[in-house]
C-alpha cells in the first residue's frame, strides 16, 4: 500500500487552496462555490488569510477590497441571492471589530438563507500571549472571544484550533453552503497562530469536489392529499415565497397558475415569481400587500404557502386569513416551515413539487366566477398604482411614488431594483412591476439598512451587464455609504438612487401611528426644549457621494429626475441621482396599507395620541387567530 501524498502548506494556504476546488451543480449546471474572497485585513488575517490569498494568487482566487465587515457580508449575499444560492463568496476579516462586525451581515444571510463564507481571525490558540489585542477576557472560560458572538447566527460554527481539524470543519461548511434547507452563514473561525502554522496536508483534500444541490421531492402521499385539499377548496390562493425564486421554479408556478387558474400573491422575497402582467399574478400579500391579494387571503378557504416562512408581515401579524374553515398547505423543503399554521406538509423542492401537483391536478381548473372577480380586482389596483405613478406637474419635486414610476417607464426586463429598508420596500412591494426573474431584489427578512449599496455591488459582480439600481432613503445612505468607494475601484457601473426626505420617514410614519408623534424621527437642529424640530441639518448627501468618487446627477424637479434616470441608466461608471421627495398628498400618494401589522403600544400613558393609539390597536388585535 502506497503511502499518501501531502503537500506542507500553512493552514491558510490549505483553506483557500481548498476552496478554490468547490463546485455546485444542479440540473447540470456547474459553477464554483466560492467564487471571491472580500478582506479587510488586520493583524488577525495578514500574515495568514491575507498572505494565502497572495500566495495562491486572484486566478485561484480572485480578491475584493472592502470598506466595511458588515457591508462585505452583504456584498456576497446580494451575489449569492443573484446566482440563485448556487455561488457565493468568502468573507474575511482580522480579529475584535474586524471580526464582530460581521454579525449583521451574519443575522441577514441567516434568516434570509443565504450562503456566506466568513473566515474571521481569531486570539491565540496557544496563548503565547495572553491577552492580545483585541482579545476579550472571560474569566470563567478560557475558550471565548468575541466570534462565539457569531454562533446564533450562523448555520455552522466551527473554531480551528489544530491545523488537521480544518478537513472535516472545512467538508462540514462546504455540505451546510449547498443545502437547500440548512444555508446560511457558515463561520469558521481562525486562530491567527493556526493560519499561519504549517501542516502536511494530504493531496486528496485539494481534489476538485462538486456538490450536488438536491431537488427533493414531496413524498407521493403528501401530493394527493394536498391534491384533494385544492380540489375541494372554493377560493384557493397560493402566495410565492423565496423558495419559489430559489428553487428556480418560476416557469413551473406559471404552468400550475396557468392550469388550475388558482392565484397567485407574492411574499417580498417572492416577488417577481409571476411577471406583474401574468394573469394569475395579483400582487403582493400581507401588511404591505396589494388590496387584490389581500381580500383574496380574507376570503381564502385554502392558503397554499410555496417557500415561505409565513412571517408577521405576510400573515398581517395573524389577521389576514378570516375564512373560518381556512386550512393552509405548506410546501417548502424544510418540514419547519412546511407544518406553519397546521398546514397539510408538502415536504419537497418548489419546481419538482408544483409540477408533481399539476399532474396530480390534471383537469382540476377553479370555478369561471372567482378568475373573473379577482382579474377584475387586479385591473381595479393597477389604476391605483397608474394614478400613484402619475406625474402631473413636471415642476413640482417628485414622490417616492412617482420616482418608481419614472424608473417603471424607463427600465427593461434586465434591470435589477435593489432595496432593504425604510418606506421603500412597502411602496416597492405594493406598486412596483416585476418583468423578470432576479428583478425584484428587496431583502427584507431583515430589513437591514445599509444593505442597498453593497448588495447591489455584490449583483454587478454577478451578472455583469445588468443594469443595477440600489434605491437608498438617506437614513439607509448614512448608515452605510462606504462601498460606493469599491463600485468605483472596481469599475461597476452600479446607479444609486438617493430619495432625501430628511429623515426616518418610515418609522416617523409608524412611531406617529403608534403614539409616538415622530419623535426622534426626523433629521433636524435642536430646538429650544431640546428636541429635534429646529432647522432641517445642512448636510449634502450628493456631495458625499461625490467625494467618494460618484458620477452625482442633483434632480430637482420631475422633470429633472426622468433626465437624470435616464442619463444614470446609460453611464458607464458608479453614477448616483440625488433627488429630494416631497410628501404625498392622500390623492396622489400610493395606496395606503391594506392589512394591520402587530407593533405594540403604550397600555398606558398620558398623551391622546398614544391613548387613540392604543384604543385602534386593541381593535385590531381582536382580530388576531391562530390556526389549528
Amino acid at each position: 500500500m502506497s503511502t499518501p501524498r501531502t503537500v506542507r502548506l500553512t493552514t491558510a494556504q490549505a483553506l483557500v487552496r481548498f476552496l478554490a476546488h468547490q463546485y455546485t451543480e444542479r440540473d447540470g449546471l456547474r459553477q464554483r462555490l466560492i467564487a471571491a474572497t472580500w478582506g479587510i485585513f488586520g493583524h488577525g488575517n495578514v500574515a495568514g488569510i491575507g498572505q494565502a490569498l497572495l500566495e495562491t494568487g486572484p486566478a485561484a482566487m480572485p480578491f475584493l477590497q472592502g470598506r466595511n465587515e458588515q457591508a462585505m457580508v452583504h456584498a456576497a449575499v446580494g451575489y449569492a441571492r443573484a446566482r440563485g444560492r448556487l455561488s457565493t463568496h468568502a468573507v474575511t476579516t482580522s480579529i475584535g471589530p474586524g471580526a464582530t462586525n460581521l454579525v449583521t451581515g451574519a443575522a441577514l444571510a441567516t434568516i434570509n438563507r443565504i450562503p456566506v463564507l466568513l473566515l474571521p481571525g481569531d486570539v491565540f490558540a496557544t496563548r503565547p500571549a495572553d491577552p492580545v489585542l483585541q482579545q476579550l477576557e472571560v474569566p470563567y472560560a478560557g475558550d471565548v472571544s468575541v466570534n462565539d458572538a457569531l454562533r446564533p447566527v450562523s448555520r455552522y460554527f466551527d473554531r480551528i484550533t489544530r491545523p488537521e481539524a480544518l478537513v472535516p470543519a472545512a467538508l462540514q461548511a462546504m455540505r451546510v453552503l449547498t443545502d437547500p434547507v440548512a444555508t446560511g452563514a457558515v463561520t469558521l473561525a481562525l486562530p491567527q497562530d493556526v493560519q499561519a502554522e504549517a501542516y502536511d496536508w494530504p493531496e486528496d483534500f485539494f481534489a476538485e469536489r462538486v456538490w450536488t444541490v438536491r431537488r427533493p421531492r414531496a413524498d407521493r402521499a403528501e401530493v394527493a392529499a394536498a391534491a384533494a385539499a385544492i380540489r375541494a377548496a372554493e377560493r384557493p390562493l397560493l402566495i410565492a415565497g423565496g423558495g419559489v425564486r430559489h428553487s428556480g421554479a418560476e416557469a413551473a408556478l406559471a404552468a400550475f397558475a396557468e392550469a388550475t387558474g388558482i392565484p397567485v400573491a407574492s411574499t417580498q422575497a417572492g416577488k417577481g415569481s409571476l411577471r406583474h402582467d401574468h394573469p394569475a399574478d395579483v400582487g403582493a400579500v400581507g401588511h404591505t400587500g396589494t388590496a387584490t391579494a389581500d381580500d383574496l387571503a380574507r376570503s381564502a378557504d385554502l392558503v397554499i404557502a410555496a417557500g415561505t416562512r409565513l412571517t408577521d408581515f405576510t400573515t398581517a401579524s395573524a389577521t389576514l386569513f378570516q375564512d373560518p374553515g381556512v386550512r393552509f398547505l405548506g410546501l417548502n423543503p424544510d418540514p419547519y416551515d412546511a407544518h406553519k399554521q397546521a398546514a397539510l406538509p408538502l415536504v419537497g423542492d418548489a419546481r419538482e413539487t408544483l409540477d408533481a401537483l399539476r399532474a396530480e391536478l390534471a383537469g382540476h381548473r377553479v370555478d369561471t366566477a372567482y378568475e373573473q372577480t379577482y382579474r377584475k380586482a387586479k385591473g381595479y389596483w393597477e389604476g391605483l398604482v397608474d394614478r400613484a405613478f402619475h406625474t402631473p406637474d413636471e415642476s413640482a419635486r417628485p414622490t417616492q411614488a412617482q420616482v418608481l414610476g419614472l424608473l417603471d417607464a424607463l427600465v427593461d426586463d434586465t434591470d435589477v431594483i435593489v432595496n432593504a429598508a425604510g418606506s421603500l420596500p412597502g411602496d416597492l412591494h405594493r406598486l412596483w412591476r416585476t418583468r423578470s426573474p432576479g428583478q425584484y431584489h428587496v431583502e427584507y427578512g431583515y430589513s437591514c439598512m445599509g444593505y442597498e449599496i453593497p448588495a447591489a455591488i455584490g449583483v454587478a459582480l454577478a451578472e455583469p451587464g445588468r443594469p443595477v439600481w440600489a434605491l437608498v432613503g438617506d437614513g439607509s445612505y448614512l448608515m452605510n455609504p462606504t462601498e460606493l468607494v469599491t463600485a468605483v475601484q472596481e469599475g461597476l457601473p452600479v446607479k444609486v438612487v438617493i430619495l432625501d426626505n430628511h429623515g426616518y420617514a418610515s418609522i416617523g410614519g409608524l412611531s406617529e401611528a403608534v403614539g409616538g408623534e415622530r419623535y426622534g424621527t426626523d433629521y433636524r437642529r435642536r430646538a429650544l426644549d431640546t428636541s429635534y424640530t429646529g432647522a432641517v441639518l445642512p448636510v449634502d448627501l450628493a456631495a458625499n457621494a461625490a467625494s467618494l468618487g460618484m458620477a452625482v446627477i442633483r434632480a430637482r424637479t420631475v422633470r429633472d429626475l426622468r433626465e437624470a434616470l435616464a442619463e444614470a441608466r446609460r453611464a458607464d461608471r458608479p453614477t448616483c441621482v440625488y433627488a429630494e421627495t416631497e410628501t404625498p398628498d392622500t390623492v396622489s400618494g400610493p395606496p395606503p396599507a391594506q392589512a394591520w401589522w402587530d407593533v405594540p403600544v403604550a397600555e398606558t400613558a398620558t398623551r391622546t395620541s398614544a391613548v387613540r393609539a392604543r384604543e385602534e390597536y386593541d381593535r385590531q388585535a381582536a382580530a388576531r387567530r391562530r390556526h389549528l
